[in-house]
């Protein structure tokens, strides 16, 4: 990251038959930021795709090894400050919508929709509740 924001610890991953495809849904549907990404040919070793509030995810070609995501099996929510907007851009672009925008019980209005592999995401205004102070 080039500005003062911390990176993140913990880091979401997954895998792709098509990671290049992924990334390019991603970043260009989505709008993740393209931060790095390793590899030759279709074959994607590492890439780092960042949220422009925070965060980001890792992600890379499905391989076989120890560290071995089937793909199609992640799934991850996203804090967005304008999730009606972002709906409608990945309406218009045509992603698999699974639930339309809506107002959940513990004040956030979010979405969900699937990937081109098969992950599960949901955007929406819920930040999470504050930790507290005394944490070990």
């Amino acid at each position: 990251m080039t500005d003062n924001t911390p990176a993140p610890q913990v880091w979401p991953t997954l895998r792709a038959r098509d990671a290049r495809a992924l990334i390019r849904f991603l970043v260009d549907v989505v709008g993740f930021e393209e931060t790095a990404v390793y590899g030759d040919g279709d074959v994607v070793d590492h890439a780092q795709l960042s949220w422009p509030l925070g965060g980001g995810i890792m992600l890379g070609s499905d391989r076989e090894g120890e560290w071995r995501l089937p793909p199609g099996t992640f799934g991850a929510y996203v804090v967005v400050d304008d999730p009606d907007a972002l709906y409608e851009r990945v309406t218009a672009a045509g992603a698999d919508i699974l639930r339309k925008p809506s107002d959940t019980d513990y004040g956030s209005r979010e979405f969900g929709l699937r990937d081109p592999e098969g992950n599960l995401w949901s955007f929406g205004t819920y930040r999470g509740e504050p930790r507290a102070n005394n944490v070990s």
